[in-house]
């Protein structure tokens, strides 16, 4: 297995795009679109978009006020019914 990176860009691959692929299929990619690139590069640049994919991820919860479309000033709070509260 070889890793290669593209130097050029085209309608399929990005400039810069780091693909891990057989030595025979390496072989003949490399030339005026791709070139060789270290493993450890490959590594890093999957590591790279890991990252990036889970921080632009947000979690919002909607406030169930604002569900029916109308807004308001009021923050959603949830409440607990008390069990037993007059237990002696």
């Amino acid at each position: 297995m070889k890793c290669i990176k593209s130097i050029r860009q085209t309608k399929e691959v990005e400039l810069g795009e780091i693909k891990r692929v057989d030595d025979k299929m390496a072989n003949s990619m490399v030339g005026s679109y791709w070139k060789y690139v270290s493993k450890s590069e490959w590594k890093q640049s999957i590591g790279k978009k890991v990252i990036e994919e889970t921080t632009d991820q947000v979690d919002k919860k909607p406030n169930p006020k604002q569900m029916d479309g109308v807004k308001s000033d009021e923050p959603f709070v949830k409440t607990r019914k008390k069990k037993n509260e007059n237990k002696q």
